[in-house]
């Protein structure tokens, strides 16, 4: 059926019939949608002929087809065939215009592009059948604003715009406005179309440079300031304000070789900005002419072969000329003394002078700094003279250079300061000397020693040396000699075999011109085999040499003394705990001895046990109490005392065929306490009636 059809309505479709329908009454109903289902009662078939209807106009683009099942059934109930499907198809009419994805486009494309450049694609859609001519698409540009001249083109089947011309130029028209159509039916006249709007903005490029508006400026400045702004200068450029391609790099080309001026871009207004940031000196230049030149942050894409990428102008800068005061030039200036020079010697001293005179005409001096107080000045010529004597070799004189520092003023109160360095010449009033004045000579390894001289005076007043004994004891030249190694130094060896100590040697060292020094040298002679192992200290002496033990033979005396020590500390306590010791019982206190009792009837004898509880023995029942120690048993009219160790069994609780513990053997309640005897009493008991009869490790005891 077609879609959107006029009828007229109840609109016949087709004629549902079945094979029996010849033989038999058969009635005809349909089911699914459009009938029993959405959209309700489209469709309607009649019961006796099986004409199908539909009721209404339908759209395809709501439903493009509709499955239906027919029945044929009898009166009574009966379906003689099986259901039929009806597949109702919904043929498409061009009833929708297309429509693009978007009412208005934006688009950007930078200036001077290429031609066939892309700005930029769009698209529409169209609810018709696909694959139809219903919605086959053509795109087009109906206008351009502004509309000359024609720089876009659109793709018919892609809806891609391109540019026609490289002649896009934003600094003139920065943005173009398309209005485009896209028409179904292949574009044909009679099809459906829709329009829309396209903007198509003009991106910027640096391709304008930027220029001075002015080629020539001038400024002045005072001299001797710095860190002052003295001229501000502007440029033009035509590009996007605020974008690489229009904020400014400035740069001086020429007349800064002395690195006075810096010139700096002003990030709100785009200016260069041109200070001084080292001072200038008027009486040396009273003008200055620079050369600045001009680009972008961005490069500059256009080609640079007809014209110059860089934009330049020409900046004159007069000096101003102002009353400095003295100047203090050169800041440091020496004069020569020699430092034996009396008191009172004058010399030349410090010198300033006025910039714009060069005299020294009403200048006034006086010292900041004379650490030694060496030298006074003269406060209107700056002469100096000596006040106390001078010492090439004192301390803190590095290179024999004495720094005086002098302020310099004028009659308006400004000041300079300047160095006044007096050279201190070198005269010989310094003997040479031994600085290591301990030698130490390691006599089984060694025969001598090395002793080397230095002079505080120049070279020229130093070496060579002359090594001598000043001592005039014979002793000293029989023991010692004096051997030159080289223009410092000297080798100091004994003879004779000196015993082991510690000597004292005068030594006299004489530089080229004469002039000596005695150094006392302290040699110590030592059974070492380095240096290092010779740490003792003994007094100087000049005779025979004193035995003296060394460090290790100290140590194992004290040693020693310390082992003999802890012997005898462990003698002594050892004898005390021995003595002090308490007496213990012996686990045999019969010693292993026979005892007769000659007690013919029970009694109650008593015995001591090694744990220091008693038993009594009681004879005629066989009952009594049991200890540790043992019980008396009688045995033929005689009773006689088994000692038992430990946790042992008693002979006299045995049964037969049982055995009882000491525990089991128990009659009633021990009195402990009333069967203790003391070890003393037991000893005196026992001890007479020993005899010296062994019977297999027994004594025997006679009545």
């Amino acid at each position: 059926m077609m879609e959107n059809s006029l009828g007229p309505f109840p609109l016949f479709l087709q004629q549902v019939q079945s094979d029996v329908a010849q033989n038999y009454t058969i009635y005809y109903s349909i089911k699914g949608p459009g009938v029993d289902q959405e959209p309700l009662n489209l469709f309607y078939v009649e019961r006796d002929t099986g004409n199908l209807y539909c009721t209404q106009r339908v759209d395809r683009e709501q439903y493009e087809s509709f499955e239906l099942t027919a029945f044929a059934t009898t009166p009574d109930g009966y379906t003689p065939e099986y259901p039929l499907p009806l597949i109702i198809k919904v043929e498409d009419e061009n009833d929708n215009a297309p429509i693009f994805t978007e009412t208005t486009y934006t688009f950007m494309i930078l200036e001077s592009c290429k031609v066939g450049s892309i700005v930029g694609q769009v698209s529409a859609t169209d609810k018709d059948e696909p694959d139809t001519m219903h919605t086959r698409l053509r795109y087009s540009i109906l206008e351009q604003l502004p509309s000359s001249p024609t720089l876009f083109s659109m793709h018919p089947t892609t809806g891609v715009i391109t540019t026609l011309s490289s002649q896009l130029d934003r600094e003139l028209i920065d943005k173009y406005q398309l209005k485009i159509k896209v028409q179904d039916m292949d574009g044909q006249y009679f099809g459906l179309h829709t329009t829309a709007t396209c903007i198509i903005n003009i991106g910027d490029v640096n391709d304008n440079l930027p220029t001075f508006t002015r080629t020539s400026y001038e400024a002045s400045v005072e001299e001797n300031t710095i860190d002052v702004e003295i001229l501000r200068v502007t440029v033009e450029d035509k590009d996007l304000i605020n974008t690489p391609n229009w904020r400014a790099n400035y740069t001086i080309l020429k007349g800064n070789e002395n690195g006075n001026f810096k010139i700096a871009t002003d990030p709100r207004t785009n200016e260069g900005v041109l200070c001084v940031v080292k001072p200038l000196n008027y009486e040396e230049t009273q003008k200055v002419t620079l050369q600045i030149g001009v680009v972008n942050e961005a490069p500059y894409s256009r080609e640079t072969s007809s014209r110059s990428a860089m934009s330049t102008a020409t900046v004159t800068v007069n000096v101003k000329n102002q009353d400095e005061g003295p100047e203090c030039n050169p800041p440091v200036q020496t004069v020569r003394i020699k430092e034996n020079a009396p008191a009172g010697t004058r010399s030349s001293g410090y010198k300033a002078y006025d910039s714009d005179t060069k005299s020294s005409t009403g200048i006034r001096y006086r010292k900041i700094s004379d650490p030694k107080g060496w030298v006074t000045i003269n406060e209107d010529s700056g002469i100096i003279t000596v006040f106390r004597s001078l010492d090439r070799e004192a301390e803190a004189i590095p290179s024999g250079v004495y720094n005086v520092t002098v302020l310099a003023s004028d009659q308006n109160g400004r000041t300079c300061t300047g160095t006044l360095g007096i050279i201190l010449e070198d005269v010989n009033d310094n003997g040479p000397y031994i600085p290591k004045q301990t030698v130490v000579i390691c006599k089984p390894t060694m025969s001598s020693a090395e002793i080397v001289a230095v002079d505080p005076d120049e070279p020229i007043n130093g070496p060579p040396f002359d090594f001598s004994f000043r001592s005039s004891d014979s002793e000293v030249r029989k023991m010692w000699r004096l051997m030159k190694i080289n223009d410092t130094a000297a080798s100091l060896s004994y003879q004779n075999d000196p015993p082991f100590g510690s000597y004292v040697i005068p030594i006299q060292v004489t530089d080229r011109l004469g002039f000596s020094a005695v150094t006392s040298l302290n040699v110590v002679i030592c059974n070492c085999i380095t240096e290092n192992d010779c740490t003792f200290r003994t007094s100087g002496r000049t005779g025979n040499g004193e035995v003296k033990l060394g460090t290790w033979a100290i140590l194992a005396i004290l040693l020693g003394i310390a082992l003999l020590f802890c012997i005898l500390f462990t003698l002594v306590c050892g004898t005390s705990v021995i003595n002090k010791q308490p007496k213990e019982l012996p686990d045999d206190l019969a010693q292993q001895n026979l005892i007769v009792s000659n007690t013919e009837a029970p009694g109650d004898d008593k015995v001591y046990s090694t744990n220091g509880f008693t038993t009594q023995a009681v004879g005629a029942s066989g009952q009594g109490i049991c200890g540790t120690v043992g019980s008396g048993v009688k045995n033929g009219g005689q009773e006689t005392i088994e000692m038992v160790k430990g946790h042992q069994t008693l002979d006299s609780c045995r049964g037969v065929g049982h055995h009882h513990t000491l525990d089991s053997c128990r009659g009633g309640h021990v009195e402990v306490d009333n069967c203790r005897y003391t070890y003393s009493e037991w000893h005196s008991f026992t001890q007479p009636r020993l005899g010296d009869e062994s019977i297999r490790g027994h004594t025997l005891i006679k009545n």
